[in-house]
């Protein structure tokens, strides 16, 4: 095979790999094998089930109820299950160290669900045992279950994931509370952990009206969806939660995980081919832009609801805060504070303002000399789009770039999202057509890694840095692209390095751009 074959075959493989791995199975059935090849949903699993009620003097009706359909669904999903409710502290404590010496014994995906009542003080997240007695604040360490001690020590043992589960952010009524909030406060999954609230740390949900509570039931209909990854399936918990309780109640989960896992496994199958992954795409694009054309807010949860990773949906997780905003939604909101110490934050994406100013500059990394320098003000803003010296150039409303000031015209992408935190992961997909007619399609896989101080010429920010991986599909071309943004400060992005590999081993163009002014209007 010669050279030029080796690359179209190796560029192939990372094309499908890419595409399957982030793909919305549920369109076609050929494709349900694709995320198979980093699956961690094979082998032993093993939960703990916890559903507290029987609280002296608070009572709460569906936790036993929710934690009982819970185990009876876990167990059809091969889950070993141990069930308990109504615990004391001492049988919460037994219970979850027999737990964590199963999971470690059988290097098993381990599984911890909770629902009953739960509370923060100083940032510690506590889950309350039924023979709960507090005459004191300071008693509650020393009567109840500390959940960051729990998650700390799974995410110690040697197994391959752990997913913790907490329907414990109901209303406080003990009496007792720390300075830092109500609900349960952010946490950071540890290594290998998904971690899922109810409802958005510092905030509370219900218990429900019926025989389970809003999240559990969602809950239970989604963990049953054939071949659904996890992270799908809470996105889709959350998108029905939110429109449920008309945003008083929006679920939330942190990942670290690494690998891909379902409740239910997709089938063993041959993988698809690309002709089959490109028409995936362009069915998520065919989808995307019927609701954009429908422009209601059922429209874009639609589209949501099919593709909760899709290409396009952060674009409609934007586009469906702004309907429901204007029809009269008052969602609520994470609770996040630099002083807490289990967490490096979250930020949500900013709005740009008329009559803001931005000065960005590109240096060539090569040559470490300047390669342009540019004064951009915003002139325009309407519903979807904001325009820069008088449409010079474009972007949507997150700052993803539509018209760039060479005429170069972009489809709808997501470099740039709607709410940034530690182990967020998207992908986007988009075409590119140059003043000459020329077309391109990119691809790109990004991961929000850590949160880091940047400096650059406008001065040192506390921002995230997006990492993300790409591919020029014309040309079977890598390419690489790092961002700095802190949206609580500016709206747009603070630097970004860009690579573009060709066929040699290093970078054909390699530059950085930074902001080196930025005057709010």
């Amino acid at each position: 095979m010669s050279d030029n074959q080796n690359l179209r075959a190796a560029f192939r493989a990372d094309k499908r790999r890419t595409l399957g791995k982030l793909a919305a199975l549920s369109l076609f059935p050929w494709v349900l094998d694709t995320l198979a090849f980093a699956d961690d949903s094979g082998g032993p699993r093993v939960a703990l089930v916890i559903g507290n009620g029987a609280y002296p003097g608070a009572p709460l009706r569906n936790p036993p109820n929710d934690a009982n359909a819970i185990a009876a669904t876990l167990k059809q999903l091969n889950f070993e299950v141990d069930l308990k409710t109504d615990c004391t502290r001492d049988a919460m404590i037994n219970s979850i160290r027999g737990f964590c010496d199963r999971v470690e014994r059988n290097s098993a995906v381990a599984l911890f669900y909770f629902a009953g009542h739960g509370m923060q003080i100083d940032w510690r997240n506590y889950l309350l045992p039924v023979d709960i007695r507090l005459a004191a604040a300071g008693d509650v360490p020393q009567q109840t279950v500390d959940s960051s001690a729990l998650v700390g020590s799974l995410g110690k043992l040697s197994n391959p994931m752990n997913i913790v589960i907490l329907d414990a952010c109901r209303n406080n009524p003990f009496g007792f509370a720390g300075s830092t909030g109500a609900g349960l406060s952010q946490m950071d999954a540890p290594t290998r952990t998904f971690l899922a609230y109810a409802t958005a740390p510092g905030n509370v949900a219900s218990d429900g009206s019926g025989k389970n509570g809003l999240y559990t039931e969602n809950l239970l209909r989604e963990m049953v969806r054939p071949d659904a990854k996890i992270e799908d399936v809470f996105k889709r918990v959350r998108l029905a939660v939110r429109l449920q309780s008309h945003g008083r109640q929006i679920p939330w989960e942190s990942t670290s995980l690494e690998g891909d896992f379902y409740f239910i496994p997709p089938p063993t199958s041959d993988k698809p081919t690309d002709e089959q992954l490109d028409q995936l795409a362009q069915a998520d694009k065919d989808d995307w832009d019927a609701a954009q054309q429908a422009g209601t807010a059922d429209a874009i949860a639609a589209y949501l609801k099919t593709h909760p990773n899709g290409n396009f949906c952060e674009l409609a997780q934007a586009a469906l805060d702004r309907l429901l905003a204007a029809s009269g939604e008052q969602k609520v909101v994470v609770k996040t504070d630099q002083a807490n110490p289990f967490t490096q934050g979250s930020a949500v994406a900013a709005t740009m303002k008329l009559g803001e100013r931005y000065t960005y500059r590109e240096i060539d990394l090569y040559s470490k000399r300047e390669n342009w320098s540019s004064h951009q003000q915003v002139t325009k803003i309407d519903d979807t789009s904001v325009e820069f010296d008088n449409g010079r150039f474009r972007t949507d409303l997150l700052g993803n770039t539509r018209v760039d000031s060479k005429g170069t015209r972009y489809s709808d992408r997501q470099l740039f999202v709607s709410d940034y935190m530690i182990g967020k992961e998207w992908k986007t997909r988009y075409d590119r057509v140059l003043v000459s007619g020329k077309e391109d399609t990119f691809e790109y896989d990004f991961r929000v890694v850590s949160r880091e101080s940047i400096t650059v010429p406008a001065g040192t920010f506390d921002a995230f840095c997006v990492k993300g991986e790409g591919w020029r599909l014309e040309s079977h071309s890598r390419l690489t692209l790092v961002y700095w943004i802190a949206p609580d400060k500016v709206p747009r992005y603070l630097a970004m390095e860009f690579a573009y590999y060709g066929r040699g081993r290093g970078a054909r163009d390699y530059w950085r751009q930074e902001l080196v002014s930025f005057d709010a209007a």
